[in-house]
């Protein structure tokens, strides 16, 4: 048996077995360049300490279950001066997290909630938070679905754990009793405790009739209002946007 092969064994044994993806690149660098064996070790350990980062943010990624692969960098704030570029970069920095604190996103359908909504959560995973994305309904589906088996408090942890749990488009429907107090529960149990994205085509005011019930939407507004950080969004849709601003968007194309 060679050394190599002793210290793969070794290195499988430590669970450093990823070591081996760039131990023989390192190892020529160290006697081309003249390394100092703990300059060549740092590097051979900063490599590892990257793989296992990426493959960390990579699974966290995944299990945000994002719609789409939307990002703070890839967002048009041109398209739509009323975004406050501003407020969203320094959302970005995820302090908001850190205080657990809420986000609400308002505005009419296409200028952006659920880009924002879901580039913030994509920030958070790469500060190493747990995220997960879904709709409202989706959200309520599920919960209404964990009571005829009997496994709702289950399924409400999975709502109550992530550090950022982001609801996409709630307000499109009214809720019936059971969703108004299963959407308050899960509320109610996030509250100073963890950081809730929400995004809606109604005005704030708009949402207490929702719940159909004025105790649970008292309670559940006064909880996702305290501290929370309000973005009002107006202006052209994105997916449908009038032919000037249409133009616009394909003229790098064309003047390539």
């Amino acid at each position: 048996m060679s050394p190599t092969d002793d210290l793969a064994r070794l290195l499988k044994k430590l669970h450093l077995s990823g070591v081996l993806q760039s131990l023989e690149l390192r190892t020529k660098q160290a006697s081309d360049d003249n390394l100092a064996m703990s300059e060549f070790l740092l590097r051979i350990f900063s490599d590892e300490v990257e793989r296992r980062e990426a493959k960390q943010l990579t699974a966290r990624l995944r299990r945000a279950s994002f719609e789409h692969a939307k990002t703070i960098e890839d967002f048009d704030f041109v398209f739509n001066p009323s975004v406050p570029k501003a407020k969203v970069l320094e959302l970005a920095t995820c302090a908001f997290v850190e205080r657990n604190e809420n986000v609400l996103i308002i505005g009419p359908t296409g200028v952006g909630k659920s880009h924002l909504a879901q580039a913030l959560g994509h920030r958070a995973c790469r500060d190493g938070k747990q995220v997960l994305y879904l709709g409202a309904h989706e959200l309520l589906l599920q919960l209404r679905a964990a009571r005829a088996d009997a496994s709702f408090e289950k399924r409400l942890s999975r709502f109550t754990a992530p550090d950022v749990l982001i609801i996409d488009d709630l307000g499109l429907r009214g809720l019936n009793p059971d969703e108004s107090g299963d959407l308050y529960e899960v509320v109610r149990q996030r509250y100073a405790l963890k950081s809730t994205i929400i995004t809606s085509n109604r005005a704030i005011e708009e949402w207490a009739p929702i719940f159909g019930n004025a105790l649970l939407a008292s309670a559940a507004m006064d909880r996702l209002l305290h501290d929370a950080h309000v973005l009002i969004i107006t202006g052209d849709s994105y997916r449908n946007p009038p032919p000037a601003k249409r133009k616009k968007k394909v003229a790098p194309a064309e003047a390539r």
